[in-house]
């Protein structure tokens, strides 16, 4: 099969395209390579590979594909805070000028998959969101994610396109940018810096190995699922407080007291995200559950 794949350069997308490598496919990897990207990957030599430079808002054109994967999104919710129009740009007009670049393709126009989030939905105390659920967005970034998807089920209804939704729950791995908690909780360590958590450290997120979101995702588009959204989580649920904990571990920290900071909380701090993944599960794909964070380094 022949893969488009949008921000193929940055945390999530490039495990996505290494594993796709992996199964004998070939990637076009449309990137912008805006700062968070990865400069350079083991596989930029490889012959089923290709890099293309390009903001997804203002491409023009579309090369032949069976399946279009958009990973390409402005992710840190703290500089949606800063500089939400730069995230309705690339998340919502993005999405959109990429589905109008689809809707052309007359003849066998590609599958669509957009790469969403459970943040779209909100924060909840005490229950899980299903796909059904209605979206609530808290910040500029989760509701330029859930503006991207209703251009998306609007292409469907209106022009028959075909699409597959995933939302996951916090991804963590290797390559993922420092400004994110866990990659910035071992560049704190190393460098003997304080971390900085928000608050009180008690907000809770859901955590999901990124191996394991991007096996899922390519699981529902090799089963050919379509027209459908589905949550992807492990049911890892973890104070910040908790991660720094189990980080600390790795490098036989015991008190993380002298290592952290609290810093003010950010504008319209969500509590908790909590989602169920059992559709997944009833396709056939389990992701381990309640597994702590693994060590990747």
């Amino acid at each position: 099969m022949k893969f488009v794949v949008t921000g193929g350069r940055g945390f999530i997308g490039s495990h996505f395209v290494e594993l796709v490598l992996s199964k004998g496919h070939t990637v076009i990897d449309i990137d912008k390579l805006t700062y968070a990207s990865n400069k350079t990957v083991p596989w930029d030599d490889n012959e089923n590979y290709q890099l293309i430079e390009q903001d997804i808002s203002t491409m023009t054109h579309l090369p032949p594909c069976d399946v279009v994967v958009n990973f390409a999104a402005e992710s840190h919710v703290d500089n949606s805070i800063e500089s939400p129009k730069v995230f309705f740009d690339s998340n919502a007009r993005g999405v959109f000028n990429l589905l109008e670049l689809v809707r052309a393709k007359v003849y066998n126009p590609p599958l669509f998959v957009q790469i969403s989030t459970d943040e779209v939905y909100g924060d909840t105390r005490d229950k899980k969101f299903y796909e059904k659920d209605m979206l609530l967005p808290s910040n500029p970034y989760s509701a330029s994610k859930a503006a991207g998807e209703m251009f998306v089920f609007s292409h469907n209804k209106t022009y028959g396109l075909d699409y597959l939704i995933t939302r996951s729950s916090n991804n963590y791995g290797s390559r993922q940018y420092s400004e994110k908690l866990i990659p910035k909780i071992i560049e704190c360590l190393e460098n003997n810096t304080k971390i900085p958590i928000h608050g009180d450290g008690s907000y809770i997120r859901d955590w999901v190995r990124v191996e394991d979101n991007v096996s899922a995702i390519y699981h529902l588009i090799m089963n050919e699922y379509k027209n459908e959204v589905f949550n992807i989580a492990a049911d890892n649920h973890l104070t910040n407080l908790e991660v720094v904990e189990q980080i600390c571990s790795w490098y036989g920290i015991d008190n993380i007291k002298p290592h952290v900071k609290f810093v003010k909380n950010r504008l319209g701090q969500d509590i908790r995200y909590s989602i169920d993944s059992e559709k997944l599960t009833e396709t056939g794909f389990k992701i381990p559950k309640n597994q702590g964070i693994l060590k990747f380094v």
